[in-house]
């Protein structure tokens, strides 16, 4: 039996993504001095993607 096209992974992304992940909020957030290194990683505030 074989998967349905609709449920297999694919390796790209076919647009482009409107959430970044922790890691990338952080980055983001301590290149415009809005987090701290040793502050909380939860709770962070938004960041916009189309930077």
């Amino acid at each position: 039996m074989s998967i349905h096209k609709s449920l297999k992974l694919k390796n790209t992304l076919v647009r482009a993504r409107n959430v970044f992940t922790r890691a990338e909020r952080l980055e983001i957030l301590k290149a415009k001095a809005r987090w701290k290194e040793g502050e909380s990683i939860y709770g962070l505030p938004k960041t916009r993607t189309d930077q």
